[in-house]
């Protein structure tokens, strides 16, 4: 684990090119960005501006095209899908905006299943870990209850909870209020900011400038590449002109 204050990730001269049809749509161009352990980072920028892509190769479930990635001080841009889906289950949670929950597993099993994959865990440590992941977030009283008899909020909640379980280095939120309510939004974003303040590393993708606030620093992504506010803001009028 990396001590607080220390880059967790540390992104260099990272590139992202889709080719399809022999047209070359580049993602991703350039982009240089580190994340501390205990930060609280938002990327916000318009849509298509690349924010989903930089987190999914963060989160290990998408590979740059060029670049450097190191996590945890390891390089992990040139991994293999074995040690990628290892390195994702053990150092990293994911926030959804769309929760993600299997809907014939009770909100236990939901939080209990990224852990099953480790093989070495016990039962014991298993149950423990859901328990004060669903109690962290104010769920432990649901833990029978299936997706579909909770509210879109509670559902979030569940969400938090099963990325919480895995005790993981960084936490990745993308949109996680895209689905809810402004009521709900906030109360997750409060959620948030509570696991910040207990010590969380949290990365969030969000389009509303509102949410964005709730973070400690705000990265700018336009056209691919890491802006200033400023240059962000002329580059969007420019856009409207």
């Amino acid at each position: 684990m990396t001590e607080a204050g220390q880059p967790l990730i540390q992104i260099e001269d990272l590139t992202k090119v889709f080719y399809t049809d022999e047209i070359e749509t580049h993602a991703l161009s350039g982009v240089h960005l580190s994340i501390r352990k205990g930060e609280y980072v938002a990327m916000s920028g318009p849509s298509g501006c690349g924010k989903s892509t930089l987190l999914a190769i963060i989160g290990l479930l998408d590979t740059p095209t060029d670049g450097k990635y190191l996590l945890n001080s390891q390089p992990v841009e040139n991994l293999d899908f074995g040690a990628r889906s290892r390195i994702r289950n053990q150092e990293i949670g994911f926030i959804f905006q769309s929760f993600n929950l299997i809907g014939d597993l009770t909100v236990y099993e939901n939080v209990e299943l990224p852990l099953t994959y480790r093989q070495r865990m016990p039962s014991a440590d298993r149950k423990k870990r859901v328990m004060e992941s669903l109690e962290r977030v104010g769920m432990a009283h649901r833990v029978r209850h299936y997706p579909s008899q909770l509210s879109g909020g509670q559902q979030q909640r569940v969400a938090v909870a099963r990325a919480l379980a895995g005790n993981p280095s960084i936490l990745l939120a993308d949109e996680p209020t895209g689905n809810l309510d402004s009521r709900n939004g906030e109360a997750v974003m409060e959620l948030l900011q509570n696991l910040h303040r207990e010590g969380a590393t949290i990365c969030m993708v969000t389009h509303d400038p509102r949410f964005a606030k709730h973070a400690e620093r705000e990265v700018h992504l336009f056209d691919g590449k890491v802006v200033a506010e400023e240059e962000l803001q002329k580059l969007m009028a420019d856009a409207h002109v």
